[in-house]
């Protein structure tokens, strides 16, 4: 799914009424039809009182839409207007007007505090004051209607976007925002769904289809897209049938120190899960037994230090290299990576201390061949990009390590993100569970495997992304957030790969931000 720019939501409004010969009030009407009629089917007639805040723009003029057909519908209906400026868009004023012209019982004008009415945690709020245009904080008695609705604990479905969020900004104050349980998107779903300092504003989300023009839908160019199951389908490579071991690529994990073997061993086992054809394992002598018989499955080289690596030399034609995990940071470690880098040319996988390596002698980002793939954690990003103001902020650095040497790079979080040069992909798989020791290892060998398949490097990353999180999504049904660890999602990597095929339950397609268990 395309994530669409508010100058592209625009464009794709103006092109629709165009196109399609119909008066942008016309739009309004689909748009506030669509979420009256989510509305309906759940409440299905229920007396419920539903007070809607209207503010005087087009959102508010989609909150009137709405309104009107409670009103027609028989609901216990009670409309606000959020008096903010002096200024109402013409389609705002346009329903207004229709509103008056169901019910006796006009749109109360909201102006100050004073004017908030009573709200009970039984009721429902429709918020639907400011829109995608918003450029500016709230008033500060609007800030407190705002705190009004949040106080209330009635349930609270935004329109669009959850009132006084930005589209590219993270806001001044959270208290100038409405916290929303369900926010309706028209046509695209929104960034700030999905970054940890405005994703918390909406616990729910889902895309309404509004029926903006096709045509301009499937040629406009994004630099951000939401990787769902039917994005990463056409990715998959099947099998040929009279295939061999070799076809699907020799894997190869460098990493280990003394205490440290468990994290080569879960990339390695990643690695092999996701459909290498052979994986090898390269680590200090001291792990040699350790992993031969937790993993018959995988070849083992060592190092000739006993507790750390210190010299990377093999002899094996790997197609994929991922490094890092449990290596250690010792100055020889170092000069190993060091050298190891000039001679190398075979696609990269870098994580855990390769990137702290990395962090300790910046120039070696010129060693690395385009295209790697980096997996920091929070920390490990901090160390190679410098502090970050707030996500955006995080997110134009990333891109300028990107461009700069041509990286891959993964924001790993509840949403993890790919960048690549511009463009980011955000990843709708994983959950809380996830936030545990190992879990990372095991991404890192699911990529590397993944090249050593055959898969683009940028494809692999996304597609492993994907996978990593459903095979998590999958586990966490037995063993319940808190007790799902690395191995688990190793186990049911085969399921999330099943999954791919799996046809659909009738469900509705949204998203959470939910970490209850």
């Amino acid at each position: 799914m395309k994530i669409l720019s508010k100058e592209q939501i625009y464009k794709a409004d103006e092109l629709t009424v165009k196109k399609q010969q119909i008066a942008s009030a016309d739009l309004m009407e689909r748009a506030g039809m669509q979420i009256f009629n989510w509305l309906h089917m759940r409440i299905q007639g229920a007396q419920v009182p539903v007070h809607v805040f209207c503010g005087i723009g087009n959102n508010g003029g989609d909150g009137l839409v709405i309104a009107r057909h409670l009103v027609t519908h028989g609901y216990n209906v009670k409309t606000y207007v959020v008096n903010c400026s002096d200024k109402r868009s013409k389609d705002f004023l346009i329903n207004y007007d229709l509103i008056k012209q169901t019910t006796k019982e006009w749109p109360t004008l909201l102006s100050c505090k004073e004017d908030f009415p009573s709200l009970d945690k039984k009721d429902i709020i429709i918020d639907a004051v400011f829109g995608i245009g918003l450029n500016r904080p709230a008033d500060d008695w609007i800030k407190g209607l705002f705190q009004h609705f949040r106080a209330s604990k009635a349930f609270t479905l935004a329109v669009d976007i959850p009132s006084g969020l930005y589209m590219d900004k993270v806001p001044e104050d959270e208290n100038g925002v409405v916290w929303a349980n369900f926010t309706l998107s028209f046509q695209s779903a929104k960034l700030v769904f999905f970054l940890p300092q405005t994703a918390k504003f909406t616990q729910h989300w889902d895309v309404l289809d509004i029926g903006l023009d096709q045509d301009y839908l499937s040629i406009v160019e994004t630099n951000i897209e939401l990787i769902g199951k039917y994005e990463v389908l056409p990715l998959y490579k099947p099998r040929a049938k009279f295939s061999h071991k070799g076809d699907y690529g020799h894997a190869l994990i460098i990493g280990g120190s003394y205490g440290k073997i468990g994290a080569v061993t879960l990339a390695s086992r990643g690695a092999l899960s996701s459909g290498a054809g052979l994986i090898t394992a390269f680590i200090p002598k001291c792990g040699y037994n350790a992993l031969q018989a937790s993993f018959p499955e995988a070849m083992v080289i060592t190092d000739s230090n006993t507790n750390h690596i210190s010299d990377i030399k093999f002899e094996i034609n790997a197609r994929a290299i991922g490094i890092g995990v449990g290596l250690g940071t010792e100055n020889y470690t170092l000069v190993a990576f060091e050298n190891f880098l000039k001679e190398n040319k075979k696609p990269l996988v870098l994580d855990a201390d390769a990137l702290n390596l990395l962090s300790i002698k910046k120039s070696l980002l010129k060693l690395i061949p385009k295209q790697t793939v980096l997996t920091p954690h929070s920390k490990e990003l901090e160390r190679l990009i410098g502090a970050w103001t707030d996500d955006f902020d995080k997110l134009e650095k990333v891109k300028v390590l990107s461009k700069k040497y041509q990286l891959i790079i993964v924001i790993k979080g509840a949403h993890t993100v790919t960048v690549f040069l511009d463009t980011c992909y955000i990843n709708t798989t994983g959950n809380p569970g996830l936030a545990t020791a190992g879990s990372g290892d095991v991404l890192t060998g699911i990529i590397t495997g993944l090249i050593a398949q055959g898969y683009e490097p940028l494809v692999a990353t996304i597609f492993g992304v994907y996978l990593h999180g459903r095979a998590a999504d999958i586990a966490v049904e037995s063993t319940g957030y808190q007790s799902l660890i690395a191995s688990d999602v190793i186990e049911t990597l085969s399921s999330a790969y099943l999954d791919l095929f799996a046809q659909p339950e009738p469900q509705e397609q949204s998203s959470t931000n939910e970490e209850t268990n």
